[in-house]
């Protein structure tokens, strides 16, 4: 190991990982799909820099397995595991709460902290990154966003010269599941059935299907490429349930698919963030994203679009994102300080919109519609009407040129006032 290191810092890991006496001794706060996962490839591996000690999991008897070494100690008491000598803290349990408590702990004392928890970083990770550089530690959370794509080493190493200006991307691989599915003619409900079958999804899905997961997911990136800190909340996500078979078949008639997008842009000190399922042209990189891949586009100022993609879900690929974090620990690489402000979402995305209508046809249903958007100086781009469908539950669509969100609901909240609607209209954002 480089012998440097050994006078960067007098505490905790920097000394021990330059002193090379022991490799870091690493604690698993988690045992479920990703941490066994980390233990399995720590194990398989056989790498000298790292050794696996703790595993800590309520209920830990149901874990245990066989195959870990056997001075690997299984524990359910978070505090013992906390006050031992073991230099890493792997945080795989998410929540805010134990788990941020634990992780806080382990700051304190000097351990460097490895997680997966988005939802931590989002709304803390900058409370924690302080934390960790004011007693000597390091936090490194690659496998928060992307599972296994080095989308946030490749932005703090890879693209730091540049200034990144816009993201888009498919964050969330529950949701890619779906919906790649349902482009294939599968309904809503079986689908979702059988990503809770794989693991993909949890028995309550709506951290995935809702749009939380990609706006924490987000809200990371945006402090990383844009160098913006934004409260996740102000995200307000829209849920990929109201899509369905018929959004589908006039997308493909309109030369598109539907993805839930992440996107986030930066311009004039403006910032505009949104999640939620989006009308993505076939011919966009997003359209070929299948099953559970994430992908991510960012555009920088001058070198241009930049694409990651790969596995987003799963044990294997995200714990891939973990023992990497481990063994740039041991290795002596500290997380690059990136600077960011303060911001707050004010900005709105101008583009092309998709409006589904379910109505009881009659005459002048086209002409109100027309007026409303007029009214809000909304032109019209086409309108789709599919045969085959009964008069009483016809649906049709509009599309609308570049305009602002806000603009349109407006007009959406005069049309939905409409006796002929059956629903409220679906309205998508057309990513161009």
């Amino acid at each position: 190991m480089p012998q440097e290191n050994a006078s960067s810092s007098s505490t905790g890991l920097s000394a021990q990982a330059a002193s090379a006496r022991r490799p870091l001794r690493i604690a698993l706060f988690g045992f479920g799909t990703v941490g066994s996962s980390v233990a399995r490839i720590l194990v398989e591996s056989k790498a000298e820099d790292v050794e696996l000690t703790h595993i800590f999991n309520r209920n830990v008897a149901r874990k245990r397995v066989d195959w870990t070494p056997p001075n690997v100690v299984w524990s359910e008491d978070a505090d013992a595991v906390l006050a031992s000598d073991v230099d890493v803290i792997v945080e795989l349990a998410g929540g805010l709460d134990p788990a941020g408590g634990w992780v806080r702990r382990a700051l304190e004392a000097g351990k460097s902290v490895v997680t997966a928890n988005k939802k931590l970083i989002a709304y803390h990770g900058v409370e924690l990154e302080r934390l960790a550089a004011a007693k000597g530690g390091h936090l490194k959370y690659g496998a928060a966003v992307a599972g296994g794509i080095p989308v946030i080493p490749g932005i703090e190493q890879g693209l730091a010269g540049d200034r990144i200006e816009r993201m888009e991307g498919i964050l969330n691989g529950t949701c890619n599941f779906i919906l790649s599915k349902m482009e294939a003619g599968a309904e809503y409900a079986t689908v979702l059935a059988t990503a809770q079958a794989k693991g993909y999804a949890e028995a309550d899905p709506t951290e995935d299907v809702g749009g939380f997961d990609a706006r924490a997911k987000l809200a990371i990136l945006m402090r990383l490429a844009l160098r913006v800190v934004v409260d996740p909340e102000e995200i307000v996500p829209q849920p990929i349930t109201a899509v369905t078979a018929v959004d589908f078949s006039y997308a493909r008639d309109l030369g598109c698919t539907i993805r839930q997008v992440a996107r986030a842009e930066e311009s004039g000190g403006s910032v505009a963030a949104t999640v939620g399922p989006m009308l993505v042209d076939k011919k966009s990189p997003m359209a070929w994203s299948r099953g559970t891949e994430n992908m991510v586009i960012l555009t920088g100022h001058y070198g241009g679009d930049v694409v990651f993609s790969g596995h987003g879900a799963g044990g294997h690929p995200t714990a891939v994102a973990v023992v990497s974090d481990l063994l740039a620990l041991a290795h002596g690489s500290r997380r690059v300080a990136v600077p960011s402000a303060p911001a707050r979402i004010g900005a709105e995305f101008e583009v092309p919109h998709y409006i589904r209508f379910l109505v009881d046809d009659r005459p002048g249903i086209v002409a109100e519609i027309t007026g409303a958007l007029a009214r809000e100086r909304i032109n019209i781009r086409a309108i789709v009407q599919k045969p085959g469908y009964p008069a009483h539950a016809l649906p049709f669509v509009v599309t609308v040129e570049p305009c602002k969100s806000s603009a349109l609901k407006r007009a959406l909240a005069s049309i939905s006032k409409m006796d002929c609607l059956l629903e409220e209209p679906l309205d998508l954002q057309m990513l161009e």
